[in-house]
This record gives structure tokens, sequence and C-alpha cells, in this order.
């Protein structure tokens, strides 16, 4: 039987009353939306090893050293994800000299991120006004109409999608993945509003997954596609089945677009053993939290409406990642993908979750997220004043020669935040709220002040230990600037940071003895250094200041080439 306007369930689980559909103030929704965005976005450098790779390949365009058809760190070109690569490039280019490149590349992939966001809402509010998704009618009148449910589970949807552990550090990276991800939440949303919104539908489609393939994920473009059109041709709703043909061409469009720009390639690193399965279970577990958990239980109550296109949509394009993933042995990045269509399908148990649930969920986040948000704060002190003494000694153990930087409007809005969410525990546990997304507020709550705590307290250790600029600032005594580097078999991000940084001229695309360079870099193992190449000398061996695995050798050529 097709699902359609016709096909409504009498044994839906939801029962929801009109007051239990109030809004969530609008104010406070972009708050949330602030608070998750904004920190992170300046005073920080591109970290290893993906952001400063990305960063890197945009660089290279936004200055004349690559072409726009083939980014290039070193001389050694990119993958296919040129579209990523294009939108920093341009935004280097468009507000230099008046933005240092690092926030030029960064702030379109924030828009990213916050379009990601409304996406999500807007999917949300289309799979909720169906009738299949509608609550129980009551027996004497009071349910909740269909708009205000409908606002109510995209606002719930919303909290879901900042409350993902895992969008946390890779949704704010500057990387290709997050193109994809804005493609995938697009994508979500044309299937979602085909019903509602023709033309808008139509040109989501279209776009979505060229995008997806022209951002690096070709084959996860073509899955989707694939299953997007099966789901809208069992529909039944005839808008649907017709808007079928736009997904077909949407797919074909991705497929000649990757072969245009040689985005197709496989990575297939399947799991060989226990220790790989268990690895994937726990990337599984902490990365899609809470949302893996709310998603199984509406899979659960809603069991009788798998087919049903509330259900079928985000379902289906969760498990095209969440396939993407396991194929490419656990990838992190792949499972992002995941998170759109699984914030989605948690805001859907709301309607059906248990009182006692919900409890639970909110104390979880009372205690971990007060807990996480004390540690910060503790090591912030230690840090500055020495007290308490083990965490200070600590931090000088881990990240030798840190030295602390005291902010004032960090202070402030590390301050500022925390009594924001002292105040916020304090309301949702004062009384009991009748609003269906109650429940994912004090998780979204809690990710967001602990990125804005990381962001503000801990963004000088962060970025001492996460930036290649300590490494490189060692480096400068013993390599001139504007010198020529031959960098064959380093890693790219470490290319990429000798070029930004130290403003190196590298070739990573011949061997070293090949090269013009008068100077080499290899990495090594700490513990066993390797042999000096013939016809170099070695110079310094130099390690990053949190690295006690791999030194960093650098070697002068010994005769002239």
């Amino acid at each position: 039987m097709r699902a359609g306007p016709a096909a409504v369930n009498s044994t839906t689980p939801a029962l929801v009353t009109q007051r239990s559909v109030q809004r969530l103030p609008r104010l406070a929704l972009l708050l949330f939306c602030a608070a998750y965005l904004v920190p992170g976005l300046i005073g920080r450098d591109p970290w290893k090893s993906a952001d400063i790779t990305a960063f890197g390949y945009m660089l290279s365009i936004a200055e004349g050293r690559a072409s726009w058809l083939q980014p290039a760190i070193g001389g050694v070109p990119a993958d296919g994800a040129l579209l990523p690569y294009w939108l920093g490039a341009a935004a280097i280019s468009a507000l230099q000299p008046w933005i240092d490149p690092v926030l030029a590349a960064r702030l379109p992939f924030a828009v990213l991120l916050g379009c990601v966001l409304a996406l999500v809402w807007y999917s949300s509010f289309h799979l909720a006004r169906t009738e299949a998704a509608q609550p129980l009618a009551l027996a004497f009148g009071g349910e909740a109409q269909t708009v205000d449910y409908a606002r109510a589970i995209a606002d719930g949807a919303l909290l879901a999608l900042i409350a993902c552990l895992g969008l946390l550090q890779l949704g704010h990276d500057t990387t290709p993945e997050l193109g994809q991800l804005f493609a995938e939440a697009l994508f979500l949303f044309a299937l979602a509003a085909s019903p509602y919104r023709t033309v808008r539908s139509r040109i989501a489609a279209v776009v979505a997954l060229p995008t997806l393939a022209a951002s690096g994920a070709p084959t996860v473009a073509v899955a989707a596609g694939v299953v997007g059109a099966v789901v809208c041709l069992r529909s039944g709703y005839a808008a649907v089945r017709r808007f079928a043909g736009w997904v077909i061409a949407g797919t074909a469009l991705a497929c000649a677009l990757a072969w245009a720009i040689g985005a197709w390639g496989w990575r297939v690193d399947t799991p060989t053993s226990l220790r790989d399965v268990l690895g994937i279970v726990r990337l599984l577990l902490w990365f899609l939290w809470p949302a893996w958990l709310m998603a199984l239980w509406t899979l659960w109550r809603w069991r009788g409406h798998w087919l049903q296109r509330h259900i079928s949509v985000p379902l289906g394009m969760a498990l095209v990642a969440v396939a993407a993933c396991l194929v490419m042995g656990g990838s992190d990045r792949a499972l992002m993908l995941a998170l759109p269509a699984l914030a989605v399908l948690a805001a859907f148990a709301l309607p059906t979750l248990k009182r006692s649930a919900a409890a639970a969920i909110d104390w979880f986040s009372v205690f971990f997220f007060s807990a996480t948000a004390l540690f910060i704060w503790v090591i912030y002190v230690a840090v500055h004043t020495g007290v308490p003494a083990k965490p200070a000694a600590n931090v000088a153990k881990l990240a030798p020669g840190f030295e602390p930087v005291f902010s004032v409007p960090a202070l402030a809005s590390a301050a500022i935040g925390t009594l924001a969410w002292l105040w916020l525990v304090r309301w949702r546990t004062a009384r009991h709220q009748h609003a269906l997304w109650k429940s994912l507020v004090l998780p979204a709550a809690g990710v967001a002040l602990s990125w804005l705590l990381l962001m503000s307290l801990g963004l000088p250790m962060l970025d001492y230990g996460r930036s290649y600029r300590p490494l490189i600032d060692r480096m400068v005594p013993h390599i001139p600037r504007q010198a020529c580097i031959a960098t064959a078999n380093v890693p790219r991000a470490l290319q990429a940071a000798l070029e930004y940084f130290g403003g190196y001229e590298v070739d990573g695309a011949r061997p070293a003895d090949a090269s013009g360079c008068a100077y080499r870099v290899q990495k090594e193992p700490a513990a066993r250094p390797r042999p000096v190449p013939p016809g170099w000398t070695l110079v310094a061996r130099e390690r990053e200041p949190t690295d006690r695995e791999e030194v960093v050798a650098i070697f002068k050529r010994a005769a002239a080439p």
C-alpha cells in the first residue's frame, strides 16, 4: 500500500495536546545557533590535519600558486573535492587585505553550517505536516494543530542536531566534508518539501546531488539519489511521484560532474579484526549521541510507519551515510553525513517519549555538562594561578613551553555562557515543562556551552597543541625565509603549514634528490632516527611540543645541485 494523504494510520503512537506544542521562542533559538556557530571563528589557526590541508589548497588558488581546476600543495594536486576549495579561495580573494585569510576562508563554511541547521528545521517541519505523522485525535478535542505540531517537531530536530557530539569539531572545520554535509541536508530538504514546495524542492534536488559529488562524495550522491528516487516512486502523493524524475536528473548530473572533474575514487577499508569492529561501534555510540538513541526509539514506537514519508525519508538518508562509514572502515567524516537525517528521526521520538526517559536525559545532561564545564574552569584557573597545583603540572607536562594568555573578552564570554547554563538548568528542573522539545534543551545547551568554553578559556591551549605554528617557529631559525624545501613523503598538512606559517616554497611532487631545493625535511620516529641521506647534511631535529612520538628532521644539501 502506498503512503499518501489517504493512508492515515489511526494507530499513530503520538499523543500530543495543543499545550505541548508551544513554540521555542525565536530569540532563544537564534541564540542557541549563535552560541554554536560563532565561537571558534576568530583567534585560532587552522588545525591539523584536515583543516589546514584544506586551507592550504584554498590559499594556493587565492595566491595564484595553483590553478582553480587543480588546487595543489607543494605541487601535489588535490582530490576531486573542488567546490569547497573554490568557495574558500573565492572568499580569501574577495576579502583580502581587510580580513585575515584564515578567517576569510572560514566564514563561508560557517554560513554552510548555519544553512545545515536551517535545512534540518525545514525538513522536519515539512515531514511533520504529513498526515501519517500527525498525533492521535483526542476524544474531546484539544489535540495539537498541524502547523504548531510541525513547528515543535522542527524545533526538536534542530536542538537534536546541535546536541550531537560528532558535529562539534568537524562541523567547525574548513573542510570539504562540510560542503558534503550541506549538500546532504539540502537533498533531505528537497525530499521532505516535495509535496508542498514544488519549485524549491526541484531546484534543491538538482543542486544538492551535484554539489555532493563536487565536494568529494560522488558515490554517496549516487546512493542518496537512488534511495530518494525509490522513496518518491512509492509515495501516495502524486506530486512526489513526479518529483522522482528530478531526483534522477540530479543523480545523472552528479555522475556527469564527478566524471568531468575526476572526482570518482574508491576508498574501501572494511574492518578485518574484532578490534576494528569494536572501534567502529565506539565511534557510532559517541559520535551520534544522543540522536542515535532517540532515533532507535522512533523506529520502535513508529514501527508500523516505516514506509511513511516522515520515517522513510530520513531513515533512507541516514542508512546511506552509515553504510559509507562502514565501507570506509569507520570514517567519522562519512558518518557526519548521517547527522541531519538522524536529528530528524530523533525529533519524532519526542511525541512518544515517556516522562521518566525525558527526566533521565535531563539529569544526565545536567551532570555531564556541568562536570565538563567545571573541569574546563579548573584547568583554566590552574594554568593562570598555579592552583590547584596538580592540573597546572599536568598541563606543563603535556604542553611544554606553553605560556598562558589572559583575555578579558574570553573570560567574560565564558562567564556569561556559564551563568546562562545555570539559569537554563534551574528553569528546566524547577517545574514541569509541557513543551514537546523540552527534553533536548539541556543536551543542546550543554554542547553549546562546552564549545563556548573550549573556544574561549581553552583556546590558547588547544591552539598550542593542535596548530603547526609552534613547530614551524622552531624550524625557522634553521631554514631561511623564502627558502625552497623538498617535502616528498611528508604529510600534506605539514606541507601546507610550511607554506602558510613559514612562507617557504615547498616541493612535494618530486623526490628530494631530484628537486632543486636546498633544504629537505622528513618525519622520523623520535626513538629511532633515520640515517642521514647521502648528499645531505643534518641541520637539526625538532619536534612538536605535544608530540613525543615523532620528530621533524631538517637537512641541507651538501653540495650545489
